[in-house]
């Protein structure tokens, strides 16, 4: 580009303007690089910067509250000793001005790296306390472990079959022509004894003649032989009475019902000619029909093993079924066990399984779809190998509910009330899924709780989250006891029932060190009530037994022990005296 210059003036005295060039515009240059690489630099030194921080920052705080400490409190400090809280071990503070925010109990004093949590005993995997207002805010309710009228309900889909052992097949025992049919039509009902057809065989007619001929003859063995043939086919003893009353032979055989049932199969037709051994009629009796179902690998431990009958193999035991099918939805059809496939389906995983159903009035047809359920009582489960090991009373079982058990792969737990607000995990080992009348599922409780155990029904994945999960990031759900108290104030709460507390405390003594324990009832030491800091801790003093409050007291107590056991005499008879 260019740009006018003024000049003073040109030849003819007028005044021009002179044109001289700008100067060009400069581009990103060979170093451009330069500048976006230092850019991206500065980005990644403040994300280090800030992470560093982040991991750090325990030890930033550290430094922080080192340097701003007024020089009296600093002087104070014992580097070799804590204060930490007797009931909620990680509250632990530098010295013992604070108190237990969570019981607000004053802190017990201790050397550094010394543990006095008691371990945990067999069978418990993990222990945590909480304060009674997270205790409402994470919902957690308890039930008792107590003895429930349970069944096993198994639902499967069967199929109605033909009833194998009630099939006969109606063949020809000799050759001939079928001439007649009285029964012309499939699925014709038929009683037994009734007519089916009628034939004419010439070797019948021969056999007949020779029957009579024998007769008359009074040859026996004749006449037995030809009794015999006719029976083979079929002529019962009374007919050969009326042939050889009447002494004429017979041209035609009538072919009869062997049972009651359907007629499933009809094969000749008139006027036909038959080989000795061909079938004729295929007949079924659909009084009782089998109902076929498949039950999964996870619900066999709840039938029978063993003991079944070598001809039947009909179970040991009778085990109920209730069929319902989609023709008759309100109708309900009982049955009982008959067999069991010695063999699981490698496709399905199932097994299958089969029930007598009686069917009087036919209304269960071969090929209908049925809903099959299998109803096991605590007497019928303890035949089977799922009821191994329950524990019943008066034809109840010890269980608790499927919600209070937390199934980790490779161990289950339930959570246990101890004490107040105060929950144990256990390790337990349970049987198969049970249900109450209403369809709530249980688990039945082979060992690890009692019965009259408070168990958390209700927040069990919580809790278990407070005992895995960082304290600080427990905290978010239920609130964690680690960590310092910040300047923010506590927030309110649900306060302690303070007899519960106790009672439940001294309940965990024997009887003796329980009488002993309400004789005193208070601390020698704090002045609190025995129990309200959990189990009392006993000590023997000058050969006396006195109790304490909690581990914290230990120290002192034994320091001064004439002057502790003057504490409790003094105290005791106080109260008896006032």
């Amino acid at each position: 580009m260019t740009e006018p210059v003024p000049s003073p003036s040109n030849m003819n005295g007028r005044a021009v303007a002179l044109i001289r060039p700008t100067e060009p515009l400069r581009g990103p240059g060979r170093f451009w690089w330069v500048g976006f690489l230092f850019a991206r630099l500065r980005f990644a030194v403040i994300l280090a910067a800030i992470g560093l921080v982040i991991v750090k920052w325990d030890t930033l705080q550290s430094y922080y509250e080192k340097w701003v400490r007024p020089a009296g409190d600093a002087a104070g400090v014992d580097l070799d000793h804590e204060f930490f809280c007797p009931m909620h071990p990680t509250i632990v503070r530098d010295s013992n001005k604070e108190k237990c925010p969570i019981c607000f109990m004053p802190l017990s004093k201790r050397k550094k790296g010394e543990i006095d949590d008691d371990p945990l005993p067999a069978g418990t995997v993990s222990r945590v306390q909480l304060t009674p207002y997270r205790v409402v805010l994470a919902g957690v309710r308890t039930v008792p472990v107590s003895y429930l009228p349970l069944t096993k309900q198994i639902t499967t889909v069967g199929l109605v079959e033909f009833d194998e052992r009630k099939l006969r097949t109606v063949s020809a025992r000799v050759e001939g022509r079928i001439d007649t049919l009285f029964v012309n039509q499939t699925g014709q009902m038929v009683h037994e004894g009734d007519p089916l057809a009628e034939l004419y065989s010439p070797d019948l007619v021969g056999t007949v003649q020779n029957l009579l001929d024998a007769r008359k003859s009074i040859n026996k063995d004749l006449e037995a032989n030809a009794r015999a043939r006719l029976k083979l086919w079929g002529i019962d003893d009374k007919q050969v009475n009326e042939i050889v009353a009447v002494g004429k032979p017979i041209t035609h055989l009538t072919i009869r019902s062997p049972i009651t049932g359907h007629i499933l199969k009809k094969f000749p037709r008139e006027g036909q000619y038959v080989k000795v051994g061909d079938p004729l009629f295929d007949v079924a009796d659909l009084s009782v029909v089998w109902v076929q179902a498949q039950l999964y690998e996870d619900d066999l431990a709840f039938l029978p093993t063993g003991g079944h009958d070598p001809k039947t193999g009909k179970p040991a035991i009778d085990l109920p079924v209730t069929a319902f099918t989609r023709a008759f939805p309100n109708r309900a059809f009982g049955g009982t066990l008959s067999f069991l496939f010695p063999h699981v389906d490698s496709e399905t995983r199932t097994l299958t399984i089969r029930f007598d159903v009686p069917n009087p009035d036919h209304e269960l047809r071969p090929g209908m779809t049925a809903t099959v359920t299998l109803q096991l009582t605590p007497d019928l489960l303890a035949k089977t190998p799922a009821g191994t090991g329950l524990l019943t009373q008066d034809g109840k079982i010890l269980a608790i509910p499927e919600s209070a058990v937390i199934d980790t792969g490779m161990q289950k737990v339930v959570y246990r009330e101890s004490l107040p607000n105060t929950f144990e995990g256990i390790r337990v080992e349970l049987g198969a899924k049970l249900n109450t009348a209403d369809g709530a599922v249980y688990f039945p409780i082979l060992s690890g709780v009692d019965v009259g155990d408070l168990v958390v029904a209700t927040g069990s994945f919580l809790l278990d989250a407070e005992t895995r999960l960082n304290p600080a990031m427990s905290s978010i759900y239920i609130g964690s006891s680690g960590g310092k108290p910040g300047p923010t104030a506590i927030r309110p709460t649900t306060p302690d029932d303070m007899s519960e507390k106790v009672a439940a405390s001294l309940r965990k003594l024997s009887p003796e060190d329980k009488k002993l324990a309400q004789a005193q009832r208070f601390c020698p030491i704090r002045n609190d009530p025995l129990g309200s800091m959990g189990v009392p801790v006993k000590l023997t003093l000058d050969g006396k037994s006195v109790f304490i409050c909690c581990k914290g007291c230990v120290a002192e107590a034994q320091k001064n022990p004439v002057e502790t056991l003057n504490k409790v005499m003094n105290r005791m008879k106080t109260e008896k005296n006032p």
